[in-house]
C-alpha cells in the first residue's frame, strides 16, 4: 500500500511555531449546600432576637428567656458569616452581615435619653439592694451592709428571719423600714436611715414595698423592685407585674429610687418600658457598667446577665456603683454611691 504522505507541519507568516494554546482554567469549586444550611441556621435566632429588639417587643416564650442572652449571639452571628462565605453565597453573606452588624448594635448600651442633673449636691446617698434567695444570703448581706454603711438598703427574697435579723442588727444604723413580712420569695425589706411615710405595696407575687423617705428636705420615693421571672408559663405575669412598676414609675411627682431584682435586662422591651416611663436612668448605664453580669451566681453557668438595677430620676447623678458577691445568693448585690440634687 502506499503511505500518505507526512504532514508538514504549517508555519506562522513569520516562520515561527505557533505558541502552545493557553491552559484551560480550572472549573470553579462547586458552593456547598450543607455549609450554606448551617450558616442559616445559626443566623435564624440572631435575627429573630435583633427583630423583637427593633420592634420593641418581648414577644411570647421563648424570645423572652432568649434576649437575656442577647449580646453572647454575636457569636453564632459571626460563626454564620464565616459560613455564608465559606459557602460562597453572595447573598447570603450580606444577609449574615447585616444580622451581625444589627445584633451588635443592639447589644450597646441602652441610653433611652439624655438625663443632666442640675443643682448644687444637698446629700450623697448609698444605696444597696440584693436578692438574697429565699433569705440564705442574709448572713453575708449583714456582713456587706457593716463594711459599706448603705443609707438605704433594697432586699429581695427577705424572709421574716431575713427581716428580723436584719432589723436587729440595723436598729440604731437603719431604724426605718417598709416591708413585705411573709416566707421564701414573697417577704422584702426596704431599710432606711431617714424616716419614711406614705408606705405602700406594688400588688406583685412577690413583695414590692415602696415609701417616701425626706432626705435633706426633699421628698424621695423609695421603691423596691421584684416582679416574677420570666419563665415559660407566667410570661404574661411578668410583663403585667413590670407594667405595674412601670404606672409607678410614670405617676412619680418628685426624686424617685427604684431598685431590685428586676427579672429583666436592658434588652427587654418592658423594662426600656419602666426607663421611659418615669423619665429614669440606670446607674450602672451612668458609670459605664451597664453589662456586668449580676446573674446567676450559683451553679455550672457563669453569670451572663445583669437583672439587678437602680434606677434613678435626673435628681440625682452617679458617683459610683460596683456589684458585690454575696455569700449564698444566686445574685450579686449593686451597690450605688449617688449625689441628690437640689433645684436648678
Amino acid at each position: 500500500m502506499d503511505r500518505a504522505p507526512a504532514t508538514a507541519p504549517v508555519e506562522s507568516p513569520s516562520g515561527t511555531s505557533p505558541a502552545p494554546a493557553d491552559p484551560e482554567p480550572p472549573p470553579l469549586r462547586p458552593r456547598h449546600p450543607l455549609t450554606a444550611w448551617a450558616a442559616g441556621l445559626l443566623l435564624v435566632v440572631p435575627a429573630l432576637l435583633v427583630g423583637c429588639r427593633v420592634l420593641d417587643e418581648d414577644g411570647p416564650t421563648p424570645v423572652p428567656q432568649l434576649l437575656s442572652l442577647l449580646p453572647w449571639f454575636a457569636v453564632p452571628a459571626a460563626l454564620g458569616v464565616l459560613l455564608a462565605v465559606a459557602a460562597r453565597r453572595r447573598a447570603l453573606v450580606f444577609t449574615a452581615v447585616v444580622v451581625l452588624t444589627a445584633t451588635v448594635w443592639a447589644s450597646l448600651p441602652h441610653q433611652p435619653q439624655l438625663v443632666t442633673s442640675y443643682g448644687l449636691p444637698l446629700a450623697q446617698v448609698r444605696v444597696l439592694a440584693s436578692n438574697v434567695e429565699f433569705g440564705q444570703g442574709t448572713a453575708a448581706l449583714t456582713e456587706a451592709i457593716r463594711r459599706e454603711r448603705p443609707q438605704l438598703v433594697f432586699v429581695s427574697e427577705c424572709d421574716r428571719a431575713c427581716g428580723r435579723a436584719l432589723s436587729a442588727a440595723f436598729a440604731s444604723e437603719l431604724p426605718h423600714r417598709a416591708s413585705v413580712d411573709a416566707d421564701g420569695s414573697v417577704g422584702s425589706v426596704l431599710l432606711s436611715a431617714y424616716p419614711l411615710r406614705d408606705e405602700g405595696v406594688i400588688p406583685a407575687a412577690m413583695g414590692m414595698p415602696g415609701a417616701t423617705a425626706v432626705i435633706a428636705g426633699v421628698p424621695v420615693r423609695l421603691q423596691l423592685a421584684h416582679p416574677l421571672p420570666p419563665v415559660p408559663g407566667q410570661v404574661d405575669s411578668w410583663r403585667r407585674e413590670l407594667g405595674r412598676i412601670e404606672d409607678a414609675a410614670r405617676d412619680r411627682t418628685g426624686p424617685l429610687l427604684l431598685a431590685g431584682d428586676f427579672n429583666a435586662s436592658q434588652d427587654h422591651a418592658a423594662f426600656r418600658s419602666v426607663l421611659e416611663a418615669g423619665h429614669l436612668q440606670d446607674a450602672a448605664r451612668l458609670a459605664d457598667a451597664s453589662r456586668t453580669p449580676t446573674w446567676p451566681m450559683e451553679g455550672s453557668l457563669p453569670p451572663f446577665v445583669q437583672i439587678d438595677h437602680v434606677l434613678v430620676s435626673e435628681d440625682f447623678t452617679v458617683r459610683g456603683i460596683r456589684f458585690l458577691d454575696v455569700a449564698g445568693s444566686d445574685h450579686r448585690a449593686v451597690l450605688t454611691d449617688l449625689d441628690l440634687r437640689g433645684g436648678r
